[in-house]
């Protein structure tokens, strides 16, 4: 660990204008007391912000700020902004293609911001992907671009966290049958080196247990509903062991996240997206946090999109963000140290 870090805010990006970010954001620092929000820099338009305040009638002084060396003595007093201007107006719930390059210019900004340390981590509002695509955005979504952004050759690997429960998706954003063609050893001993470095270096997990879910049902029953437990899974579990990682599996995943199994494992590598995401909010719908693990900045996020349907309205629920900011600042201070 290095030495203390200077207090330092949170870089938090915009996200999609016309979604429910802005709000949230709002949100959070009105609860920044009672929720134990850490300081906060957004990057937006003020003014978006201060009429998206009066929109959902909530009383939150938004102040335009030169640098987020600032924000940490403002934030008890109001909402700091790094400004950015949008080229078009934000019509709530409705995406505009025109505004995409703010969006990204925001996330660039932020990681700019925690690569020369100067704000402690990175903390994304959701993207509209379809509005970016039609400005010309060629990256998948956010982690690729942020993988991007910091010159990895290696993927950066997904974790979705709540306090009860911690998953990793070995393949995500694919359909089941093309996951299946995916799955592969080394996905899994990467996702697994990966995973128990981050628990050890960010979590404060000295020596970081992992479940390896089987992929088939009772496990593949010796191969009888199936061989990836014993010709793709198994093999990667060996591996991580002889890394010194403690795995364990392949699990049946239908008894892996009962409350008493959750006491076995700090994390669970998962082989396909849902099988990772049920579980996880079910036990915890409201406060789950994308973390971007393998990254060289610390990168949270809101385990939600844009929500588009709501935005504007004030009905959004701020809890995955506020745990998102929550979750970043204790990654930091481990990091970094504390300040």
């Amino acid at each position: 660990m290095t030495a203390a870090r200077p207090p330092l805010p949170l870089a938090v990006t915009m996200g999609e204008p016309a979604g429910v970010g802005g709000e949230l954001a709002l949100m959070a620092w009105a609860a920044r007391r009672d929720a134990g929000v850490p300081p906060f820099v957004m990057i937006d338009d003020p003014a978006r912000l201060t009429w998206l305040a009066g929109q959902i009638g909530i009383d939150v002084p938004v102040r335009p700020v030169d640098s987020p060396e600032e924000a940490v003595a403002l934030f008890g007093h109001a909402l700091p902004v790094l400004p950015l201007t949008l080229p078009a107006a934000v019509v709530p719930g409705r995406p505009d293609p025109a505004n995409g390059p703010a969006v990204i210019a925001a996330i660039d900004r932020a990681v700019d911001l925690v690569r020369s340390r100067r704000a402690a981590a990175v903390v994304t509002n959701p993207i509209q992907k379809s509005s970016l695509y039609a400005a010309g955005f060629r990256h998948p979504g956010h982690t690729e671009y942020l993988a991007h952004l910091a010159g990895m050759s290696d993927e950066p690997v997904m974790m979705l966290a709540t306090a009860d429960l911690r998953v990793v998706p070995v393949t995500i954003h694919v359909s089941l049958r093309d996951a299946l063609d995916q799955l592969s050893a080394d996905a899994i001993v990467h996702c697994g080196r990966v995973t128990a470095a981050a628990l050890a270096r960010d979590f404060g997990i000295d020596s970081p247990r992992l479940a390896v879910a089987a992929l088939n049902p009772h496990a593949g029953e010796d191969g009888a509903m199936g061989r990836e437990e014993i010709d793709v899974i198994a093999p990667a579990i060996a591996a991580l062991r002889a890394d010194g990682i403690d795995a364990t599996g392949p699990r049946p995943a239908d008894t892996l996240f009962h409350a008493a199994a959750r006491t076995r494992y700090d994390a669970v590598l998962c082989m396909y997206h849902d099988q990772a995401l049920i579980p996880l909010k079910t036990v915890d719908f409201d406060t789950g946090v994308n973390v971007t693990l393998g990254l060289p900045f610390i990168r949270t996020s809101p385990d939600h999109g844009t929500a588009t349907d709501i935005a504007g309205t004030g009905r959004a629920n701020p809890s995955s963000l506020m745990a998102a900011l929550r979750m970043a600042d204790t990654m930091a201070a481990r990091r970094y140290g504390a300040p």
